[in-house]
């Protein structure tokens, strides 16, 4: 009879687990196989190529940096570090989970007097090239990462909403620039308002500002031409330019001159045609 009451409790007891268990909610979260397992070799995570830039621009946009918004698409999660980087993470079960940069915070994108983008580049390599994240910067109730999206292969486009850009005047370029930078800005204008330079030289010497400022990046292109400078012509004004082909043609008239003392022959046409050259370079230089 004992017997028969323990086996019974015991039927009883294993019933009652199984139905438990039928109630039972298991939570399945995303592996950590992939290249973010600390488990891993540290050659095998996230490796990015280069450093974030310096945290620049509007003031009050500062206070982003140090902090990640997150946005789930699909079996996707991308995460955006203001002035740091961009990166994705797969939310699936493989063992090979994909994460990866899409970008490290490198410069600002500026037109007409605005921010209007953040970019970030050198992100993990595409094929032949590196992915690269530019992110819009809307008016919101919040801050958070509301939209993702890749426009073309390998470059995507990320919408961050926050009410810090909400008064028209918080992506002002112009109120961020040192009282140097705004004079030699404010020299600009009046340059081409008084037609001394070109629409071209105007905007090359706004890009060496922004550069100045550290809201573009300079590129290696600009710095060797930096270092060039003092032994190349420039030509800063259409002023300088002119005077520049009025001292070159007076030269070229005393050289005639003295090859004609000395009877050696020359073309007509070659002091013009190099100082047409020289015009022309000059402008385009502007």
């Amino acid at each position: 009879m004992a017997a028969r009451a323990l086996l019974a409790a015991l039927s009883a007891a294993l019933a009652g687990l199984f139905a438990s268990a039928g109630k039972m909610k298991i939570v399945e979260e995303p592996n950590t196989f992939g290249l973010n397992n600390p488990f891993l070799p540290q050659t095998n995570r996230l490796q990015p190529k280069m450093s974030p830039s310096a945290v620049s621009g509007p003031a009050h946009l500062f206070r982003l940096a140090g902090k990640c918004f997150s946005f789930v698409e699909s079996t996707y999660k991308y995460e955006f570090c203001p002035f740091h980087n961009v990166t994705q993470h797969e939310q699936t079960f493989r063992w090979n989970a994909y994460s990866g940069i899409l970008g490290i915070w490198q410069e600002w994108e500026i037109d007409n007097n605005t921010f209007v983008g953040m970019w970030m580049k050198e992100g993990d390599s595409c094929e032949t090239k590196s992915r690269q994240t530019k992110v819009h910067l809307v008016c919101g109730k919040s801050n958070k990462l509301a939209y993702v999206s890749e426009p073309s292969t390998c470059v995507y486009s990320l919408t961050f909403e926050t009410p810090l850009v909400c008064h028209p005047h918080s992506l002002l370029v112009y109120p961020t620039l040192t009282e140097a930078l705004q004079r030699k800005w404010d020299e600009a204008e009046q340059l081409l308002y008084d037609e001394l330079i070109t629409n071209q030289g105007y905007k090359k010497i706004l890009k060496e500002i922004f550069e100045e400022a550290g809201l573009l990046k300079a590129t290696e292109e600009n710095e060797v031409e930096k270092q060039s400078k003092k032994i190349t012509l420039e030509f800063e004004t259409v002023e300088k330019c002119s005077k520049e082909y009025k001292q070159l043609s007076e030269e070229i008239k005393k050289l005639r001159v003295l090859l004609g003392q000395h009877g050696i022959a020359y073309k007509g046409n070659l002091g013009e045609f190099f100082g047409i050259i020289l015009f022309r370079c000059c402008l385009l230089r502007m």
